[in-house]
């Protein structure tokens, strides 16, 4: 395992230097969930919450984070993205109760440093947005687990989750 480099020579947070790093296609693949009532669901797959379409928003509210997670997370480089793709699917099982949107987001860029953190950072902003605009039905809702489904390019090559990492309910598709 490499040393951490995100601390200069006092031990003091630093932001990585990537000068002399690669530009190559970075693709970065995260995933979670928004496990909701009955209710909702029917509400959401409807369209009849009266907030309007929740999925619509929170697919904006999910770019629109990708786009500012510099912002937000001190030590992640600005990067200009190449492409932001949300995807939504539920996972039912209705004799258990269980009404899970799945939120997939992919994230590329060509560039010297990856998209992990942008990705992982607009799936959680868009099921919070989810909740947001679901909450006044159900405070209960339960956002999770969020994690890396897969990355490519850069230096440390590919990784992709095994399907026992998943945890939670998520539908490994």
């Amino acid at each position: 395992m490499t040393s951490f480099t995100h601390f200069n020579e006092q031990g003091r947070a630093k932001m990585v230097d990537i000068t002399e790093k690669e530009d190559t296609v970075r693709v970065a693949v995260a995933r979670t969930s928004v496990t909701v009532n009955k209710e909702i669901y029917e509400k959401m797959t409807n369209h009849a919450i009266e907030k309007g379409d929740v999925l619509a928003v929170a697919q904006i509210a999910g770019i629109m984070a990708a786009k500012k997670t510099p912002d937000l997370i001190p030590m992640c480089h600005p990067l200009m993205l190449k492409g932001v793709d949300i995807q939504f699917a539920w996972h039912v099982e209705e004799e258990k109760g269980l009404y899970e949107l799945v939120i997939t987001v992919t994230v590329k860029t060509k560039g010297s440093t990856g998209v992990e953190m942008e990705a992982l950072t607009a799936a959680s902003v868009c099921a919070l947005t989810v909740y947001d605009m679901c909450k006044a039905l159900d405070k209960g809702m339960v956002i999770g687990p969020t994690y890396l489904m897969e990355k490519k390019g850069g230096k440390s090559g590919h990784y992709q989750r095994e399907k026992s990492h998943a945890g939670g309910f998520v539908n490994e598709q």
